[in-house]
């Protein structure tokens, strides 16, 4: 079931979370790579900016289906979703940036430059609020009582 605080929740968490570890599932089977999504908002959809001739680009031809992973030091995001290669200049201009510019020195009008649209079906997260210093205390706490970790966790179903 989603929930609205839930899905509020998982988009202030990965604002600080630039960078996923993009799964694909290609002929050649699970295949990852670190990629850097472009835009966090509401919607259940993200963008990547990417080369056309990458091997995760031909595996989303091969299979739709992707997991990504995100990270931060108290936070971790879990995603799946269908990925969707899409050649659209006008997008890539406006989420173009210097970190892309990195990979694709011939900018957004460069032949190879394209996006990859991921449709997220699922989203789940975990969050330690307090940050370091709260999971230290809640780990001592665990150790001291039995009791779990604590954490926030939320499931997000778009």
């Amino acid at each position: 079931m989603t929930h609205d605080g839930d899905q509020q929740q998982l988009v202030e968490l990965m604002r600080d979370m630039p960078i996923a570890m993009f799964t694909t599932f290609g002929a050649g089977g699970p295949r990852t790579v670190p990629m850097a999504r472009q835009e966090v908002d509401a919607s259940a959809e993200m963008w990547f900016i990417t080369a056309r001739s990458t091997q995760h680009t031909h595996d989303l031809t091969v299979d739709p289906r992707v997991a990504l992973s995100f990270s931060s030091r108290s936070a971790w995001v879990a995603l799946t979703g269908k990925a969707y290669v899409v050649d659209d200049t006008a997008k890539l201009q406006e989420l173009w940036n210097t970190f892309a510019e990195a990979w694709l020195p011939g900018g957004p009008e460069d032949p190879e430059a394209l996006l990859i649209r991921v449709d997220v079906e699922r989203a789940e997260y975990w969050d330690t609020p307090g940050g370091k210093v709260a999971s230290l205390i809640s780990f001592a706490k665990t150790k001291l009582t039995g009791d779990t970790y604590d954490a926030d966790h939320g499931v997000v179903q778009p």
